[in-house]
């Protein structure tokens, strides 16, 4: 896809979904020569680190292109999960997370060695923006979404190639979970945003993850417009009844089974 596809097809993402923010255009960096000159390079540009959550915060909050390399981080979990350096004996051994939130060394260790990780060295940074006007071809998006926009987006999946979703969910480390398994499965995740990604980066108590290849944002749009033309849109109107108008080809179905329809 050509940016100005890319552009379109998000900002039509949004409208269609009435997205509080734009998505994120998300970009792993094999060299600084790809980071573009409009990009904020936190410790040159700010003279202080940020954890990556705030650089996504401040990309789909505030416009901003972030660079992200291992010396603009705070928070070491993406440092690990992208495999811009490799993992302390203490992190194999859940010493971050025993006794805090985790009640085991077992459990923390379990979870350690499960932590969804990058070849190391393969990366030496992350880029992101706002997808609507990146400067750069993304490798995946990024939508911060409330459930029911969750929940059309799923049935977009469902529209494009009658799949479903699987992934892992976690309370942590939401810039890895939500990135990681796209990069290795060339798939959709869900994620949810961790408790850094909702106390210091302004994520609100109603939204979660979605992330997508960007080979897949111009089919996301294609489906999304399709159920609007055939009365699956989005928003949904509400109702509360008995007995409720099924389409044709359900009560069909129904009926097929058993079901009465006719009064």
């Amino acid at each position: 896809m050509e940016l100005e596809s890319i552009h379109e097809n998000a900002k039509r993402l949004m409208e269609i979904l009435r997205l509080r923010t734009p998505p994120l255009a998300i970009k792993m960096l094999k060299s600084e020569a790809e980071i573009p000159p409009n990009a904020v390079r936190p410790l040159r540009s700010m003279s202080h680190h940020l954890d990556l959550c705030q650089a996504f915060a401040m990309s789909r909050w505030g416009g901003k292109t972030i660079a992200m390399l291992k010396e603009d981080m705070w928070c070491f979990e993406p440092v690990v999960g992208y495999g811009l350096a490799e993992p302390p004996q203490e992190f194999l051994d859940g010493e971050n997370r025993y006794p805090f939130s985790i009640m085991t060394r077992e459990a923390a260790r379990k979870w350690a060695h499960s932590f969804p990780r990058l070849k190391v060295g393969e990366y030496v940074g992350i880029l992101s923006s706002p997808l609507v006007k990146c400067t750069f071809k993304p490798d995946l998006f990024i939508t911060y979404c409330d459930p029911s926009q969750l929940t059309q987006l799923l049935i977009a999946k469902n529209c494009i190639d009658g799949e479903d979703i699987t992934c892992r969910l976690g309370g942590h480390a939401a810039c890895v979970y939500a990135v990681v398994p796209v990069l290795q499965n060339k798939q959709c995740v869900v994620a949810s945003p961790c408790r850094g990604d909702r106390r210091i980066a302004m994520t609100q108590y109603n939204e979660i993850i979605f992330s997508a290849p960007i080979e897949m944002l111009k089919e996301f749009v294609k489906a999304l417009e399709y159920l609007e033309e055939h009365e699956w849109g989005y928003p949904w109107m509400f109702e509360l009844k008995p007995e409720r108008e099924l389409s044709n080809n359900y009560a069909k179905i129904g009926e097929k089974m058993g079901l009465k329809y006719n009064k």
